[in-house]
């Protein structure tokens, strides 16, 4: 079965310090870019539920505004508590300026 792509952002609309909030099939979703990659990740921090895209994010770490747990955007990974369980992370297609999504990895 080929993958599916949806259209989600314009990459020039995600900037390298906030992240840019998103939407496939009624899951939010945090899109950054950084180094002229985009990653995407859930918006919600699996610790204390607060939105991703309300914090800032630096490289590859981003900070939930809640209470400064940290993940990295690459693996979803808890790098900082109080935040321990990793977020979900999804793969993304930039072509001609746009960024994709695949409902198939949700």
């Amino acid at each position: 079965m080929d993958k599916q792509w949806v259209k989600i952002a314009k990459v020039v609309d995600i900037d390298s310090a906030t992240p840019y909030l998103a939407e496939l099939n009624g899951r939010a979703i945090a899109l950054y870019r950084t180094h002229n990659v985009v990653y995407a990740t859930d918006d919600t921090c699996s610790h204390a539920e607060a939105s991703l895209c309300d914090g800032e994010y630096f490289e590859y770490t981003v900070t939930c505004p809640r209470h400064g747990g940290q993940f990295d955007i690459r693996t979803g990974v808890a790098v900082k508590m109080p935040a321990v369980s990793p977020i979900a992370v999804f793969p993304t297609l930039v072509e001609d300026g746009n960024v994709y999504l695949s409902p198939n990895d949700m």
